[in-house]
């Protein structure tokens, strides 16, 4: 069985990316919340959504585990995953925002869909967003086809076939597939799964965005 690594690339018409496969288990760097032992591979979407955002907006990757001691330092790393208003308006505050090729107006968490589409089919630079509770991807592009306002995913999770994510998903990138390892409850490799991490999902199943400003 040939499993997906920590990255991988996928190569689109018009860029190739460096995406990072959260479920991958060398991802051990610690991302904790006081002393609960989480890491990047549990808790890390919100950081691994600006490394992508940011990729996408420079064509520079970056490495997660730059983002994860100022994100802890800063405050951005809250009970619940990564505060992204905390940190990003830290990362504006510190001038990190401009090394990873954008701006943050400052606001909390929107649900303005209208402005959202407008940013994005425009390409005007990224977002950060909820597809379904309690986790975080990126959105890079927007459009609307057969009738359908869509929005293009980079998820590090790669939930395009999880259930509470797929009845919204419209398109997936093949060229994005990850495959990973599934064991039973005794620790046994018993075969392998596959999705993808980059689809166009609906527009009006994304909740909780922040708009990221290309410079």
């Amino acid at each position: 069985m040939h499993f997906t690594g920590k990255t991988f690339s996928v190569a689109l018409p018009d860029r190739t990316l460096t995406l990072c496969n959260q479920d991958h288990p060398d991802w051990t760097e610690p991302y904790a919340y006081q002393v609960n032992g989480a890491t990047l591979r549990t808790s890390g979407c919100g950081i691994f959504s600006i490394v992508h955002a940011s990729q996408w907006m420079t064509g520079a990757f970056r490495d997660p585990a730059e983002l994860v001691a100022f994100a802890m330092a800063c405050g951005g790393r809250g009970d619940d995953g990564t505060d992204r208003p905390v940190l990003l308006r830290a990362m504006m505050q510190r001038g990190l925002a401009a090394a990873y090729g954008f701006s943050y107006g400052g606001e909390d968490l929107r649900n303005d869909l209208d402005a959202l589409y407008a940013h994005l089919s425009a390409g005007r630079g990224c977002a950060l967003c909820n597809l379904r509770p309690g986790h975080i991807v990126a959105l890079c592009a927007a459009r609307r086809a057969d009738g359908i306002f869509q929005v293009l995913a980079m998820d590090s999770a790669v939930e395009s076939a999880l259930p509470a994510v797929r009845d919204a998903v419209c398109e997936v990138l093949p060229e994005s597939r990850v495959v990973k390892p599934v064991y039973n409850k005794n620790g046994l490799l018993c075969g392998e799964e596959s999705a993808c991490a980059m689809y166009w999902a609906r527009l009006d199943t994304v909740r909780d965005f922040n708009l990221l400003h290309a410079l």
